[in-house]
């Protein structure tokens, strides 16, 4: 309760207008507290960000891990570039008016970052950890914007992809066992 209570009060001293709050509560995490669903151009900022770092973190996961665990990112490479090409697609349409980012997320990049400083076990440990933490995060945003997004068709594909979120957050936490 006093979390929410201090990152309300910073959403309400930073935010000068309806869209910087949206914004600002998305960034700071007010909106996930809250439970309140992102607005479109943020739901697409951070889902193409996570499919950024999913793609990115898997590959490094390809070269160096053991093989459960490229058995685990070789799925994360394939899901994340389907969930990645479907997004685009409806931005690219039309349908939903969003831009798609250039690069991850500063948080992102920064998490694959210190993944690449990591060989071995120890790499392998950051990776598990890191799934667990970015699909717990997805599967929360996801359900926000598919249970109340603004943007009908990104509404049903939000909702229609958390089950497969759902599926990588066990399989992330089971590895962390």
């Amino acid at each position: 309760m006093k979390k929410t209570l201090i990152l309300a009060s910073i959403l309400l001293a930073t935010a000068g207008s309806a869209a910087m709050a949206q914004s600002t509560a998305e960034k700071t995490g007010v909106n996930s507290v809250m439970g309140v669903a992102p607005n479109t151009e943020d739901f697409v900022l951070e889902a193409a960000s996570s499919d950024m770092f999913e793609i990115e973190s898997s590959k490094l996961a390809l070269e160096r891990s053991d093989e459960k665990t490229k058995a685990f990112a070789q799925q994360m490479l394939t899901d994340h570039q389907k969930t990645s090409d479907e997004l685009k697609a409806m931005v690219t349409s039309g349908k939903v008016k969003a831009t798609i980012p250039s690069a991850m997320s500063s948080a992102h990049q920064e998490m694959l970052d210190d993944l690449k400083k990591l060989q071995g076990d120890d790499f392998t440990k950051q990776y598990h950890s890191d799934q667990e933490d970015v699909h717990e995060d997805a599967v929360d945003l996801f359900k926000r914007y598919g249970d109340e997004g603004e943007n009908a068709e990104l509404k049903a594909w939000a909702a229609k992809t958390r089950p497969a979120l759902e599926h990588h957050l066990q399989m992330a936490t089971d590895m962390n066992k």
